[in-house]
């Protein structure tokens, strides 16, 4: 076995934090993983993991290792990558997740000249949890989660915050008297339908926690499981619901019903793998996206 070949899968091993990933992330069997750890291991006569219930945990030999070895590793990567992929960063296929109204109504319109370019999206929608583990295990290049990722191995960065809005139709908006105050608006939403993507009401509760300091406690009168599918209930008149802004028409077919002086946000992050290896394209719409949602 090459003495490279043990090094890298040493440094991904120590990258991600589990032996289970590393193999995914590696294209390898996980016995052959551990088969190479216990080769470096028996030629540097020193232990370089302790195994543990949720997964490996680097000794101080590990660290001193990894330590020598990260920079020049990567480097190497990176001048076979430059040698045998195409020089055109945009050529690559890109394996995309998100939750699925963000994507339509943001990321695929900023990746829309670099489709024309040569990009080659695949997008996979989800929820947060599934989707950071498909990430993990090398199923998914990049990931834009609603939720901060709290898991080894996953580089996460703040990308948009979303901005919460309680919305409804002009017709019900003029009904109600909006614009409402927050001291007001409880007592005059008490018997309007509500229009939620989930059962449990998990952002219209927040927003009535957050800017009225009430629990909301009623059932929603209609549930649809996106997003988009609630702002064509909203704008159909069918009642209320709380939906981010960029989602939110131009015209005044949708109207805000109350405008608090801290409206609820909500920040999406964009996700990669802390250990993966070069991919020029992923590393060129992982840049492109934190640079247009400056503007969004």
């Amino acid at each position: 076995m090459a003495h490279l070949d043990l090094l890298w899968t040493f440094l991904t091993v120590y990258r991600v934090g589990s032996v289970t990933r590393a193999a995914a992330l590696l294209g390898l069997a996980q016995p052959t993983v551990t088969a190479q750890l216990q080769t470096l291991e028996r030629r540097l006569q020193r232990p370089l993991f302790e195994r543990s219930s949720r997964g490996v945990i680097p000794t101080e030999v590990a660290h001193q290792l990894a330590a020598q070895i990260a920079a020049p590793m990567d480097a190497l990567n990176a001048v076979v990558a430059a040698e045998w992929e195409p020089a055109d960063t945009l050529t690559r296929t890109v394996h995309l997740g998100g939750p699925a109204e963000f994507i339509a109504a943001r990321v695929l319109p900023a990746l829309a000249d670099r489709v024309a370019a040569g990009l080659r999206p695949r997008v996979t929608l989800g929820l947060p949890d599934e989707l950071i583990t498909r990430l993990a295990e090398g199923r998914l290049d990049l990931v834009i989660a609603t939720v901060r990722p709290r898991r080894a191995g996953i580089r996460a960065t703040p990308l948009y915050d979303e901005e919460f809005v309680l919305v409804a139709n002009h017709r019900w908006a003029e009904r109600l008297g909006a614009p409402l105050s927050v001291e007001e608006a409880p007592a005059v939403l008490a018997d309007v339908p509500l229009i939620s993507y989930a059962e449990e009401l998990p952002i219209l509760r927040r927003y009535w926690r957050t800017v009225f300091g009430i629990r909301l406690s009623r059932p929603p009168a209609l549930v649809v499981p996106d997003l988009r599918g609630v702002l064509t209930a909203v704008s159909a008149g069918a009642g209320i619901s709380v939906l981010p802004r960029y989602l939110l028409p131009a015209d005044e077919t949708v109207r805000a019903l109350v405008e608090p002086e801290l409206p609820p946000i909500n920040t999406l992050y964009l996700a990669v793998r802390a250990g993966a290896g070069p991919h020029p394209a992923r590393d060129a719409v992982y840049a492109h996206l934190l640079a247009v949602a400056r503007a969004w």
